[in-house]
């Protein structure tokens, strides 16, 4: 090759690394800093190239200067980077708007006072509240839809006072809800949660839908206290499930749930009806100690190895327990398996 040849590679080159192809002028449709009319937004187009969303990636201590500030949250199908740690946000002294939620035993109280909403994007690191004495409130709507989350999300003695959504979300590490207060509805429709899932001790005091979501991992719902309806129906539980202890004062619903771990209901009140129909448990189903208050319907369910009732208190009204159609009863848990395999490959490719 000629000297000559040399010479214009190299100026190509450096013409790319000095003066870089610039970024698709379509891909960002909306762009607000912190402190701009109160809110913190960034929208990115679906069609955006991956170099294109790296670009316009948000930083974790972007976002949470806007929360420190009160801004309301609004990301659309953005990447996010860094922890964004919410301890770091300032103790407060509670109002009295808040003296119902907050107990007088509570030394730290932290507010995030605007709606959160991180919809369709990608959050490479953690999002945790890990302070042991103190409680995080949520004075806007929590939105999560279609939002991946690489690593844990701990928002253990957080107070939620508006609606909680997470439809379509992707747990991939840990998610901590303990002793949360959900206060108005949550909606969870078609949510996978990762290796390990805690509701320990929480409330939920509107309506719960986790409908066709997918727990891969542990999932906890110990001594949870469900004041509405609660919709489990045809979701898959792929390791050990605990309900022990748990409230349920309205419906419970887990028609069509596939429990491929150990299911542990003991000492579960159920003061509603329970729907338990066409539920097929491949291991331990325990409900020793149970309490059916409502009318209670195992009608087709499938204990492979067969139900434990010691000591339950079951009502009057309640369907027999009975074994599905076999070819119906492998429909079903052919189609939550189906489920759980692209979860578990999608999982297998985001490492």
């Amino acid at each position: 090759m000629s000297k000559l040849s040399h010479v214009g590679l190299w100026c190509l080159a450096t013409s790319v690394y000095f003066f870089p192809v610039p970024l698709s002028a379509g891909c960002l449709i909306s762009d607000a800093a912190p402190d701009t009319q109160g809110r913190f937004k960034v929208h990115l187009d679906a069609a955006c190239m991956p170099a294109e969303r790296e670009a316009h990636a948000v930083d974790a201590d972007a976002l949470l200067t806007a929360l420190k500030r009160g801004e309301t949250v609004d990301l659309n199908g953005v990447l996010i980077r860094g922890d964004v740690v919410l301890d770091t946000l300032p103790v407060v002294t509670a109002p009295p708007a808040l003296a119902e939620l907050i107990g007088p035993q509570e030394k730290e109280v932290r507010v995030v006072a605007g709606g959160v909403s991180i919809v369709n994007s990608i959050v490479q690191g953690r999002i945790v509240h890990r302070s042991p004495d103190g409680t995080l409130v949520f004075g806007g709507p929590v939105t999560f839809t279609g939002t991946t989350f690489q690593q844990m999300v701990d928002l253990s003695r957080a107070v939620f006072t508006q609606p909680v959504l997470l439809g379509g979300a992707v747990f991939l590490a840990e998610g901590y809800f303990v002793q949360g207060r959900f206060l108005r509805e949550v909606t969870g429709e078609k949510t996978a949660f990762g290796r390990h899932t805690r509701f320990h001790r929480s409330r939920f005091e509107g309506p719960v839908t986790f409908e066709q979501s997918g727990f891969s991992g542990l999932a906890e719902f110990l001594e949870v206290r469900f004041d509405r309806d609660a919709n489990f129906a045809r979701t898959y539980f792929k390791l050990g499930t605990g309900f022990s202890g748990a409230q349920f004062s309205g419906l419970a619903d887990f028609s069509e749930a596939l429990f491929d771990g150990d299911a542990f209901f003991t000492f579960t009140q159920f003061d509603g009806d329970a729907f338990f129909r066409r539920v097929t448990f491949r291991a331990v189903a325990d409900f020793d100690d149970a309490q059916f208050n409502g009318r209670e319907d195992f009608s087709k369910a499938f204990f492979e190895k067969g139900p434990q009732f010691t000591r339950a208190r079951r009502s009057g009204s309640s369907q027999a327990l009975g074994i599905e159609n076999p070819q119906i009863q492998y429909a079903i848990t052919l189609s939550l398996l189906v489920f759980s395999a692209v979860l578990i490959a999608y999982l297998v490719r985001s490492r």
